[in-house]
Order: structure tokens, then sequence, then C-alpha cells
């Protein structure tokens, strides 16, 4: 556990197993994460695979969070609610229950074998972009990045809000 309070981004996505309820389900138990406060979350998105395309498409959302835990340990908290899904890794890219994505920890930069920290990709995918932005317009990055600069060249695609 760490003392200091450090602000973190996580992208909810889902394609199986009615992924509405998937999602919304995760932003509840997202409440319950020790050391940790739900601060607010975006609306949810759907949006089309990525990777493979013989797939359902994903519900998406991305969650603000508040923790004391440090960054691997807040990923063995999220993988242990993908595991409560029946997350199952069979395919890279591939369908799943739930899938729980440490995007953003603080202002730091983590890279080891099982944490990358800014989450690679995230920029260029519409699906964490889009909801990111609706959270929080006035991100900057660790390395100094705002956010309006990715969201420019990030075509919305075929995202789009889900009214629910």
């Amino acid at each position: 556990m760490s003392s200091a309070t450090i602000r973190c981004y996580i992208g909810i996505g889902s394609n199986l197993d009615v992924p509405l309820e998937q999602v919304k389900q995760a932003l509840l138990e997202l409440r319950e994460l020790p050391e940790s406060t739900l601060i607010q979350h975006s609306s949810l998105y759907l949006s089309a695979p990525v990777g493979p395309q013989d797939q359902p498409d994903f519900v998406n959302a991305v969650a603000e969070i508040n923790t004391h835990l440090e960054a691997h340990a807040l990923l063995d908290e999220l993988q242990a609610l993908e595991q409560g899904h029946r997350r199952v890794r069979v395919q890279h890219w591939g369908p799943r229950t739930l899938d729980l994505d440490l995007l953003i920890y603080g202002n730091e930069s983590i890279q080891t074998e099982r944490l990358q920290v800014p989450h690679p990709f995230m920029t260029e995918r519409n699906f964490v972009v889009y909801p990111l932005a609706e959270i929080a317009p006035d991100f900057i990055f660790p390395d100094k990045t705002p956010l309006s600069d990715y969201l420019a060249n990030c075509p919305m695609g075929k995202l789009k809000q889900i009214q629910i």
C-alpha cells in the first residue's frame, strides 16, 4: 500500500455473456476495490472489436479511481475481478467476458513484464480516448502530451454512445 493517493484510469470492456450487464456490474465492483475510491466513469460505448473481426462488438467505458494501492497490487485486484466474471484468455484481442485495463497510474510510466502504463495503444483506441475525454477533457499524459492531441488524431469511426 502506498501512503499517497494516486489517480488512475481504468478501461473496461466486454463482448460476451450480456456485455452491457458485465460492464455495469464491473463498475459496481470497482466501488469495492480495497484502498480505492471510484470517482466517476464515462458513459458506455459500443465499439467494433480490435483484432479478430469474427466476434461481437464491445461495450466499453473508462473509470477514474483514487487508490492507495501500488500499481501491481491494483493490477492484481483488477485481474481478480476479471476472474470473477469468468475471464478466459484464449486469443490475443479475442472475445472476453470482462477486460479491465490499467490505463493510467498517476504520472508514472511503468514498464514491467506484467504491466505497461500508460497502457500501450490506448491513444490509438477510440473506445478509450473518447470515454477518457468525456470524464477528463483536460487530461495531460505523463509525457506532457494533452489528451486533445490524441483525440484530434483518433477518428470516432463506428464508436457510439449507448443510451441506457
